[in-house]
């Protein structure tokens, strides 16, 4: 199997194997809302203490799960029955039951013996439990998710802590949410693998990662491939858990032809990579994982983003990743690869999956179908040292799980100051976004990084801003000349109130030209004559929406030193009505309509005539 030619099913597309067995589906259900499943033994209990269904790995939230109860539970319970034979332990294989993501805490048991905990509501984690297997043809699953509803130092993205929704923020998301299933794996075996294109120094470098530590006799074999073309091969004997590759590519060598190899939007070429771990001794294969990469560069510089050093203009839009049915979760890799190609379709070639870490899967869609992504993840609402201390660990986890897939090109570790609503002011609060910039890039040092999107930067690569000027012209006033965007940059107030720069090395950076200019944020435009739906701005007609989203972009096109946007939003969510498309995903306005608003691909229409619904500078 090609990773490349994978049909995305699978959920951890970066390393895939051939066989594996989900667990999504009817699930035995419980809230403990008093707190008494651990005293009570629930994960020795029989079926009756779960008085209900699930259906996994929908939240409870949501109408697709089954339970649909948005109210406060902090404490919620699992429990289903597994068949022996997928999880297969003959010849020494080791059973393992993958979880794609649980918010926030989960407790895991197999047949009443405890096998794993986690920290850390986006990011994946894995139990082995080959060794507490009871005999039988069935073992029973068990899950304790703990989620505290009102806990402020959790990253919880837009998880509302009001019992009704509000303003910008949604439903809350408990428990499981991405897909869990089974691999029956060797008992040597791979556990993660990372790769980082170096096209100017015609190079893959790589890392593979053991379980445990082999005999002296294992290698691991690695092959590199585009289509039928072997591009590099390497066998190297394994010293140690972690093995570190240097991959020459010589196909990359010819700067003329290498262009037929690289990753980018218009030209989404994948690179295959299969891993072999072998015994030297007797050529037996131990473990083989299909995985790839895409060959791409992502630098700042002059005033532009580029990718494979040239200037490219960014057509992005704001994705919530929030959907009515399933909430956080999606219904699987139909569902994302739709909303891939959507989004290609409207004219974008960039998106900002927004305080949330989006399933892997809608990542590989991205990566085959040429959607550039920029990584994000859920922010906390209050600082403190148990703050810092879990969003650093499930940020770092995140770009571990997200830094081999060529679509992400940006890392946005904060957004609008949300868990430092004091860093203007507090010197600590500074050093901890410099801090996640700092080590993000330590993590890799491939992509830019920005410290606090929107306002209030300290060492960010890009200069993000946030504008929702609700009109063409006022936007136009704003970013239409060099001098009128650099006096915004520099102020005290910029645009939204907030100073957008907090650190004297980030107006260095400006000044200096190294951090292009973005627009990250803005329109917000909503089509909607409810008045208890949000939006920056509302009209009721289609024409007056159509006319002022399209010079609100026309706008952006005309100002010289914006070098990309991001368009507020991607779809309607909850009672934030300000998509392009409605919450069931019908656009709202034909999607050739949309493709040339966004791309510019008609005449632009006046910036200095035509209806203003009110909204005057």
């Amino acid at each position: 199997m090609k990773a490349t030619e994978q049909d995305g099913s699978y959920p951890r597309p970066i390393l895939a194997r051939g066989e594996w067995t989900s667990l999504d589906g009817t699930w035995d259900f419980a809230h403990d809302d008093a707190g008494e499943g651990l005293a009570g033994r629930w994960y020795q209990a029989a079926s009756g203490v779960f008085d209900r269904t699930i259906e996994v790995p929908y939240p409870p939230e949501s109408p697709a799960s089954g339970i649909n109860d948005t109210g406060f539970h902090p404490v919620v319970w699992y429990r289903r029955t597994v068949a022996d034979a997928t999880l297969s332990r003959e010849g020494g294989r080791r059973a393992l039951v993958h979880f794609g993501a649980v918010d926030f805490r989960a407790d895991v048991w197999i047949d009443g013996q405890h096998v794993g905990h986690h920290v850390g509501g986006q990011t994946p984690f894995t139990v082995d439990v080959t060794d507490v297997l009871a005999e039988g043809s069935e073992h029973v699953l068990v899950v304790r998710a703990q989620d505290d509803p009102f806990s402020l130092e959790a990253p919880r993205g837009k998880q509302d802590w009001r019992d009704k929704t509000h303003g910008i923020w949604y439903e809350r998301t408990t428990g499981i949410w991405q897909t869990v299933w089974a691999e029956s794996v060797p008992a040597e075996h791979v556990t993660e693998v990372f790769w980082r294109s170096d096209v100017t120094g015609c190079a893959v470098h790589g890392e593979v990662v053991l379980n445990r530590l082999p005999s002296d006799k294992t290698v691991v074999e690695v092959t590199v491939s585009f289509g039928d073309e072997v591009l590099a091969e390497q066998s190297t004997v394994i010293r140690e858990t972690t093995t570190r590759l240097d991959l020459k590519i010589p196909a990359l060598v010819n700067g003329q032809d290498r262009a037929r190899l690289l990753w980018s939007p218009e030209h989404p070429n994948l690179i295959d990579i299969d891993v072999v771990i072998r015994d030297r001794a007797t050529g037996a294969v131990l473990d083989q994982i299909a995985s790839y990469t895409g060959l791409r560069t992502v630098s700042v510089g002059g005033g532009a983003f580029k990718l494979n050093d040239a200037p490219i203009y960014t057509r992005s839009v704001l994705n919530q990743g929030y959907r009515p049915a399933t909430h956080n979760a999606s219904t699987g890799t139909a569902q994302l690869r739709g909303e891939v190609e959507l989004l290609l379709a409207m004219g974008f070639n960039s998106v900002r999956n927004h305080q949330k870490a989006e399933d892997p899967r809608f990542l590989f869609w991205a990566d085959k179908l040429g959607l550039m992504v920029w990584g994000e993840t859920a922010a906390a609402y209050s600082f403190s040292a148990t703050a810092v201390e879990l969003l650093t660990a499930e940020w770092l986890e995140l770009v571990r799980r997200d830094r081999s897939h060529p679509s992400v090109v940006v890392w946005v570790p904060f957004n609008e100051s949300w868990g430092v609503q004091d860093i203007a002011h507090d010197v600590a609060q500074q050093n901890f976004s410099k801090g996640l910039a700092a080590i993000t890039r330590a993590l890799d040092p491939t992509r830019p990084v920005i410290s606090n999107d929107g306002w209030e930067h300290v060492d960010s690569d890009i200069m993000g801003i946030h504008d929702y000027t609700t009109n063409g012209p006022g936007l136009l006033k704003n970013w239409g000349t060099a001098e009128a965007a650099d006096a915004l940059v520099r102020s005290e107030l910029g645009v939204q109130g907030r100073k957008p720069v907090v650190d004297p090395a980030g107006l260095a950076k400006w000044g200096a030209g190294r951090a292009p200019l973005m627009m990250t944020e803005f329109g917000g435009i909503s089509l909607s004559a409810n008045e208890e739906d949000w939006g920056y701005a509302s009209v009721t007609s289609p024409s007056e929406y159509e006319f002022i989203v399209g010079e609100l972009f026309d706008a952006l096109r005309a100002a010289p030193t914006v070098v990309g946007f991001c368009y507020t939003q991607f779809m309607d969510t909850g009672q934030e009505t300000n998509g392009l498309l409605y919450s069931d995903g019908t656009p709202k306005l034909p999607v050739e309509t949309i493709r040339q608003i966004v791309t510019g691909a008609k005449d632009s229409r006046s910036l200095e005539a035509g209806p203003t619904n009110g909204w005057q500078d």
